[in-house]
């Protein structure tokens, strides 16, 4: 759409790859180092001028129960999912209230408005980066800097793979479920973006469980319930 892009990542050869296919730039960064998240920050305004969007889309999951789950894995996710999404707003924020405008799109997750056992600590990240972004979208509007939170449904990303699961089968997690893929979630997302919504609930399936969480909040936590016992059968 016209935009000078970014790629910041841990994994410095997988942003060059997306970069390239691009024409964008890349930025090396763990989103745990807040003086590296501000180096990009700076680095990309010293040289491009500006910074219109800023997508926080780094993210673990953790799957298991409560029960299997090691400290370290909660310390982990809350890390990366919660301080790496504070870690950005901290850097960019200053930087768009100077220029009067900017939007920051925090990545939270369809788990992060519904009750989701096996994923209970994923799930807690991102319930806080929605409580983030709804508090922050109205302290920002007075400076004419807009946050949403985007809240995507079963997306096939390289999540699964990398994710720490606790005596938990890894292809059972990933049974039956709808998944969509990153093309339709990305067009859908900047449509979000785009209309400017406080939550921007992508894939279809996702939309379905966002709207009957609001309707009937007891039948979603019955239906989640069902869904354990079955697996837990399995």
């Amino acid at each position: 759409r016209g935009a000078q892009v970014v790629v910041a990542d841990i994994d410095e050869v997988a942003a060059r790859r997306v970069a390239e296919a691009i024409g964008g730039k890349t930025f090396q960064v763990d989103v745990c180092d807040a003086d590296r998240m501000q180096a990009l920050v700076d680095e990309t305004v010293a040289e491009l001028g500006r910074i219109d969007y800023y997508f926080n889309n780094a993210g673990i999951a953790v799957c298991g129960h409560v029960e299997d789950t090691p400290l370290e894995s909660w310390h982990r996710v809350s890390e990366i999912n919660i301080r790496g999404v504070v870690n950005g707003v901290h850097s960019v924020y200053p930087q768009m209230i100077r220029q009067g405008s900017g939007h920051i799109v925090n990545t939270a997750s369809i788990a992060g408005l519904l009750p989701c056992p096996g994923l209970v600590a994923y799930s807690m990240t991102k319930h806080a980066v929605v409580g983030l972004t709804k508090g922050l979208r109205v302290e920002a509007a007075r400076h004419g800097v807009k946050i949403s939170a985007l809240c995507p449904g079963f997306v096939k990303t390289n999540i699964m793979e990398r994710a720490d699961v606790h005596n938990w089968n890894r292809e059972d997690a990933e049974k039956d479920i709808p998944w969509n893929s990153v093309d339709t979630c990305v067009r859908e997302a900047l449509d979000g973006v785009e209309r400017n919504r406080e939550l921007i609930v992508v894939t279809r399936h996702g939309r379905h469980l966002a709207r009957l969480q609001r309707m009937a909040p007891k039948l979603v936590s019955a239906v989640a319930t069902w869904q354990l016992m079955r697996r837990n059968r399995g």
